[in-house]
C-alpha cells in the first residue's frame, strides 16, 4: 500500500560491483520476473490488489505517481494538479497534450474523467470503488483540464490518484458499465502488454509512445506467476527467472545471504501487514465484541514469526505499521500477553456455548497462508474455547468470498496503496471497508474524515491514534504481522533494490542487465 518525512525509511540491503553497460546480447533480452502475487482482472476498475496493481503501474498512466521513497506524488499524465479555491474539496489537473493511446488517439480530459466515473459506476464487488468514496463529481472542463469535486475536504485525495484505482483507461476500448472482459489493455504506460495468459505470464514491451514523469522506458520484461511460494522457489533454483519477488518460501528468504557472488540481494521495510479479519455481522458468532475480545487473548504474533515465518517478519500491535504516522501498539497495551483465563472469562460473561465454533479461510498458495493458519488455529483452540475449521480457497474466490461476508474469518495482507496512514483507515476498519467486516463505528468513521482534512498529514497523527485505540476495543480484526520486502535477482540484473519501496509502485522500469 504506501507520515512525518520519514514515514518510510527503507534499510536496503544490496550488492555492489554494477557495471554501465548491458551486454550487447541481453541488450534485447527480456528479463524475467517471478511471483506468487495474482492478477484478479486486467481491468483498473475490477481489481484492488498487490499482484493487479503492480501490473497496472506499469501498462496505465494516472495523472501523478510517485518517485522512489517520495511521500508526495508527482505529476505524470498530468503537467500539474492542485488544489483550487482555497480549500480541499476542488481538485483540478492540466494534462500533458503528448499523451497518445496505442490506437494512436490523443488522450484527453474526458478519458481521465470517464476512467474514474467507470470505477465508481461499475463498483466491483472485488474493486477500488471505495477509495473514491469523498469523490462526488468530475468534470472536463476543456481538452486538458479535468476538475474533480469532492463531497469533503480530503487532502489524500491526490495520494489516491496516484494508484491504481486512478489508470487512465481509453474511453473507446472500455465498457463504461461493465468490466472489460478480454486479455487485451489499452493503456499508455511504460509497456504494452503484448501477450497474457492468466495464471503464467505477462510479456511487456517497451512503449514507443510513452510520455510522463519518467525520462524513458525499460527492458522487456516477462513476468512469471506461481501458484505457490515454492514453486517459485524452484523456479529461481532452476534459474527459470532472473528476478524473485513476492513471496519465496520464509526458509528460503531467512536463509538469503547478501554476500553471495552469485545473486544480488535486497532486503528492506515494508509497509505491508496482514490482518486476520473478523465478521462483525449479526449472524456469524463473532458479532459478540467480547468474543473476538476473546481470541486477542489468544493470538500469539512472535510465535508466528519465529515458527512460521522464520524472522522474515515483525509481530505487529496494532492497524498502523511501524514507519507510518500515528503508529501506535494499541493491541499489545490491550492484550500484553496470551491469557486462556481471560479469554474464558469474557466467553463465559457473553454467555456463548464453549468451545465458540466458526470458519476461518486463507488465499490457498498465497505465500505461507495455509501454514499461518494451522498454527493461528492451534493458537485459537488453546483451552478448548474454540473450534475453528479451517479451509482454503482460489485467491479470486477468497475476494469474493470474503467481499459477500461468508467467512467468519480471514486472513490477508494488506499492500499499502500511497504512503500515509490514510490507506490503512477507511479501506479496512470504515463503514463498507475493503474488507468488508460489516464493521461500523460512526467515532471512528468521523476521524478517518477529520484526518482527511489537514494538508500537513503530520496533524492526523492524533486521530488516527484514536483510531487504533477504538480497533484495539471493538477487534473487527486482529494485527498479525508486518513484513520485509525480498528481491533476489541474477548477478547480470540491476536494478532490484528499486522494484518496490511501499509507494504501491511496481518499477519493472528500473531492471536492466548490467
Amino acid at each position: 500500500m504506501r507520515i512525518l518525512v520519514t514515514l518510510l525509511v527503507l534499510a536496503v540491503v544490496g550488492i555492489g560491483g554494477w557495471q554501465l553497460l548491458p551486454s550487447q546480447e541481453n541488450n534485447n533480452k527480456s528479463i524475467t520476473v517471478g511471483t506468487t502475487d495474482a492478477v484478479t482482472s486486467l481491468d483498473p476498475a475490477g481489481a484492488y490488489d498487490a499482484g493487479s496493481w503492480a501490473l497496472f503501474s506499469n501498462v496505465f498512466q494516472t495523472l501523478l505517481t510517485f518517485e522512489p521513497g517520495g511521500v508526495e506524488p508527482v505529476p505524470d499524465a498530468a503537467k500539474s494538479c492542485a488544489f483550487e479555491g482555497g480549500g480541499l474539496s476542488t481538485y483540478q489537473c492540466k494534462l500533458r497534450d503528448d499523451i497518445i493511446f496505442p490506437s494512436g488517439r490523443k488522450m484527453t480530459a474526458e478519458d481521465v474523467k470517464y476512467s474514474f466515473e467507470r470505477v465508481k459506476k461499475i463498483d466491483s464487488d472485488v474493486g477500488p470503488a471505495s477509495l473514491f468514496s469523498t469523490l462526488r463529481s468530475v468534470t472536463a472542463d476543456s481538452a486538458t483540464t479535468v476538475t474533480f469535486h469532492l463531497s469533503s475536504p480530503d487532502a489524500t485525495f491526490p495520494l489516491k490518484a496516484a494508484t491504481g484505482a486512478g489508470s487512465i483507461v481509453d474511453k473507446d476500448k472500455y465498457p463504461a458499465d461493465a468490466l472489460r472482459k478480454d486479455s487485451g489493455v489499452d493503456g499508455t504506460g511504460p509497456y504494452t502488454l503484448t501477450s497474457y495468459t492468466k495464471d503464467e505470464k505477462a510479456d511487456l514491451a517497451p512503449y514507443t509512445s510513452y510520455r510522463g514523469y519518467l525520462s524513458g522506458t525499460g527492458r522487456p520484461v516477462e513476468l512469471r506467476y506461481y501458484a505457490d511460494s515454492q514453486k517459485l522457489d524452484n523456479a529461481w533454483a532452476a534459474k527459470k527467472v532472473d528476478v524473485a519477488t513476492r513471496t519465496l518460501p520464509p526458509t528460503v528468504q531467512a536463509a538469503l545471504n547478501p554476500s553471495d557472488p552469485n545473486q544480488r540481494v535486497t532486503e528492506s521495510d515494508s509497509s505491508e501487514t496482514r490482518n486476520l479479519y473478523l465478521n462483525t455481522r449479526a449472524r456469524s458468532p463473532l458479532h459478540d465484541v467480547r468474543v473476538r475480545r476473546a481470541m486477542a487473548w489468544l493470538v500469539n504474533r512472535e510465535q508466528l514469526s519465529a515458527t512460521v515465518y522464520k524472522g522474515t517478519v515483525d509481530p505487529l500491535y496494532s492497524l498502523i505499521p511501524t514507519g507510518i504516522t500515528g503508529h501506535t501498539t494499541s493491541f499489545f497495551d490491550n492484550y500484553p500477553t496470551q491469557s486462556t483465563k481471560k479469554a474464558r472469562e469474557l466467553l463465559t460473561e457473553a454467555g456463548v456455548t464453549l468451545p465458540v465454533r466458526f470458519t476461518f479461510g486463507y488465499g490457498k498458495n498465497r505465500g505461507a497462508g495455509e501454514e499461518e493458519a494451522a498454527a493461528l488455529k492451534k493458537q485459537l483452540e488453546a483451552g478448548g474455547l474454540f473450534k475453528v475449521d479451517v479451509q482454503g480457497y482460489e485467491w479470486t474466490d477468497f475476494q469474493k468470498r470474503w467481499a459477500d461476508g461468508k467467512m467468519d474469518a480471514w486472513a490477508v495482507g494488506w499492500v499499502a496503496d500511497y504512503p500515509d496512514p490514510d490507506t490503512f483507515g477507511s479501506p479496512l476498519v470504515g463503514t463498507g471497508s475493503t474488507m468488508s467486516t460489516g464493521y461500523s463505528n460512526k467515532t471512528v468513521d468521523s476521524l478517518i474524515l477529520d484526518s482527511q482534512q489537514y494538508p500537513d498529514r503530520t496533524r492526523a497523527a492524533d486521530d488516527f491514534r484514536s483510531i487504533q485505540a477504538d480497533v484495539a476495543t471493538d477487534v473487527p480484526l486482529i494485527p498479525l504481522w508486518q513484513r520485509k520486502e525480498y528481491v533476489v535477482s541474477t548477478e547480470d540484473v540491476g536494478g532490484g533494490q528499486y522494484l518496490t519501496d511501499g509507494t504501491g509502485v511496481f518499477r519493472l522500469w528500473r531492471l536492466n542487465w548490467i
